[in-house]
């Protein structure tokens, strides 16, 4: 069968090699792709954005199925196009996409279905927004409403920090026409922990928890990234809690998106926080988290193609769904500068050696070749993946891939996983 895969980061590259260990040994093709994905699929150089070139594409060579990763296309209604021409599409609609693409409908989509969140006001209107914050005080996050490549979220702990944020949004447009509206949210208190779900239209599945690192340096300091590491599971996840996110956040969640006359398919990632209340929804994304897939696929025992497969089917509920129990660590190794500015271009050595160490995956993001060598081509570069007996040998097998790879200017954060470590 012939699958294509949409995108350039390490999510496509691990959902790319997760395809490529199924039985049913699939022809893959990824659009752009990198230089890591290059090596099991065929490279299509459109960009993962160029809806009409990918449904030209799609119309051409009629894939078996489309997997849609990055959430831009998905908001943009690549899957109501793909699903036009009769193909099978693993990714939500335009209309279900609004979960990640507007932070105003999510916020409203939780407040009428009495889902736990916090308390949110949203502005079209910055003097308006600015006054509300005078009034309200600090701390609180605001968040551009729209797509901001992860980047559109900014805790404030003084007022000053917000007032700043929603003039740089609104005004400055650091986040385009994203921040024209801004969601100004309650400060929760608690431990952040990710939960994503295979989704088919009914049935939702689980997959192991996740806690992710965004800010970019240690101790949780400097500014959000798109994620500097991840580790699975989240401890603070118990099973017990598990069921409480199924039954008082995911479950309504999809319930109230089909009141509206809008199913979903494929993967629901809620972000949460863990509070002394309980858990509380921070965010939804519409697609797999980067760098979560990257440690939440190499802990996956069932055939990912099966499971997309029964996801864009609408028949979940016959797939059972097996998970390694050992816990995995990522780590991702990042461009100088990131998230700001930085400079493209820098080889990259080592890679081939830390591919050879037991349990470890090198996952590339911001790559590509270039004269017969691998090359920097983003800020997050690669992410090194450790599975282990316990979370502290998964992350000494991150860590050690880590060590054998270098590229001019390269960062990385050297406490992945402290929560983890600290729960002993």
């Amino acid at each position: 069968m012939n699958i294509l895969v949409v995108g350039s980061g390490g999510r496509e590259h691990a959902i790319c090699l997760a395809l490529a260990k199924s039985p049913r040994k699939p022809k893959l093709f990824c659009a752009p792709g990198n230089a890591g994905i290059e090596g099991i699929a065929e490279l299509v150089p459109i960009g993962a954005e160029d809806v009409p070139k990918l449904f030209a594409w799609v119309r051409d060579h009629q894939p078996d199925l489309v997997v849609v990763g990055p959430e831009v296309p998905l908001a943009l209604g690549l899957t109501d196009e793909m699903e036009a021409l009769g193909v099978l599409v693993f990714g939500p609609s335009k209309a279900a996409a609004q979960v990640e693409s507007s932070k105003d409908f999510t916020k409203q989509l939780l407040f009428d279905n009495h889902i736990p969140t916090a308390r949110s006001k949203t502005f079209t209107d910055e003097s308006k927004a600015l006054e509300y914050l005078k009034t309200h005080g600090a701390p609180v996050v605001v968040k551009a409403d729209g797509l901001a490549a992860g980047k559109g979220v900014t805790v404030c702990l003084k007022l000053e920090e917000a007032l700043q944020a929603v003039r740089e949004a609104m005004t400055g447009k650091v986040f385009g026409e994203a921040g024209n509206r801004v969601v100004i949210e309650d400060f929760l208190e608690g431990e952040e922990a990710s939960l994503l779900a295979f989704v088919d239209g009914r049935t939702l599945v689980p997959m192991v928890s996740a806690q992710d690192h965004k800010r970019a340096l240690e101790g949780d300091l400097g500014p959000n990234t798109g994620g500097m590491g991840a580790y699975s599971p989240a401890p603070v996840v118990t099973p017990a809690m598990e069921q409480v996110i199924l039954d008082k956040i995911l479950k309504p969640t999809l319930e109230g998106l089909r009141k509206k006359g809008i199913p979903y398919k494929g993967v629901l990632y809620a972000g949460l926080m863990i509070t002394k209340d309980g858990p509380q929804v921070i965010e939804y994304n519409c697609r797999f988290g980067d760098p979560e897939t990257q440690v939440i696929l190499p802990r996956l025992k069932t055939d990912l193609v099966e499971v997309f497969l029964a996801c864009a089917k609408g028949k979940l509920a016959d797939l059972k769904i097996e998970w390694d129990p050992r816990p995995s660590a990522t780590v991702v190794m990042a461009s100088q500068g990131y998230p700001g500015s930085y400079v493209k271009g820098k080889v990259l050595s080592g890679l081939e050696a830390a591919s050879r160490l037991d349990d470890t995956y090198v996952y590339h993001s911001g790559t590509v070749r270039k004269d017969g060598q691998t090359v920097t081509s983003g800020g997050r570069v690669l992410s090194v993946t450790g599975v282990g007996k316990d979370i502290r040998q998964a992350l000494e097998r991150a860590y050690a891939g880590v060590s054998l790879i270098s590229f001019e200017g390269s960062h990385h954060r050297r406490d992945i996983g402290w929560r983890a470590l600290a729960r002993g």
